[in-house]
């Protein structure tokens, strides 16, 4: 429309009748056009209006009212979901059984017997640790085995020493240890050996013979005697 007025606008004169009827044709040729462009922009609008609204009531029809070749259509299920993978249960560690422990046997302070009186202690607390969280308990542990002689005096004195004072006298394991090889150990365990060896009574008798292995194995062992020759002279 610019273009036109532009091209019109250079082109009119309007200084004689002539120019102006040729101005006024021309204008009226030009709004005829318009006219009939507008025309025809409306009418293919409502062709396209028209369109839409035949294929909006169509759908509006099948929605409401589904052939039958839709609603025949199996129901088909849909493919179940696999379940995860199950991890295996871990295996419960398995427990070790302990073989069954045997407590020391009562000691009545002999010094011949000290020895292995301390050993099953010392092996029992070793065995079962767990039993033992305090130190001392082991010490009180060890004291419910002193039952008569010697033993049970020393065991009795200690606890008049704690009952006077308000503190056990032993404290640790080892210094238990001390005070027991101090008194019920033989005060010379090499001295008592070879005396008892290099003596006339030293025989088998009524032992049976791995009594008396036994016993000559220990004697032996802590008398020194390493000489092979010794060892048979004296057996």
């Amino acid at each position: 429309m610019l273009h036109f007025h532009r091209k019109f606008s250079s082109s009119i004169t309007l200084d004689t009748p002539q120019g102006m009827a040729d101005t006024l044709g021309y204008l009226q040729h030009h709004l005829q056009e318009l006219t009939e462009r507008q025309h025809v922009s409306e009418s293919n609008i409502n062709s396209t209006l028209a369109a839409l609204t035949a294929q909006l009531q169509q759908l509006t029809q099948l929605v409401a009212n589904p052939p039958l070749s839709l609603l025949a259509i199996p129901n088909t299920p849909l493919p179940p979901v696999p379940s995860p993978p199950v991890s295996p249960s871990p295996t419960p560690p398995t427990q070790q059984t302990r073989p069954k422990l045997s407590c020391p046997l009562d000691f009545n302070g002999e010094h011949h017997n000290g020895r292995a009186f301390l050993n099953s202690c010392s092996l029992y607390i070793c065995l079962a640790p767990e039993q033992f969280h305090d130190k001392q308990k082991r010490i009180l542990w060890a004291l419910t085995f002193f039952k008569g002689g010697h033993a049970a005096k020393w065991s009795e004195n200690i606890f008049h020493q704690e009952a006077d004072t308000s503190v056990f006298p032993i404290q640790t394991w080892g210094e238990f240890k001390q005070q027991f090889w101090l008194h019920f150990f033989p005060a010379n365990v090499e001295a008592d050996a070879i005396n008892t060896l290099e003596g006339t009574f030293y025989y088998q008798g009524n032992q049976t013979v791995d009594d008396y292995l036994d016993s000559f194995q220990a004697l032996v062992s802590n008398a020194g005697y390493t000489d092979p020759w010794t060892l048979v002279v004296k057996f």
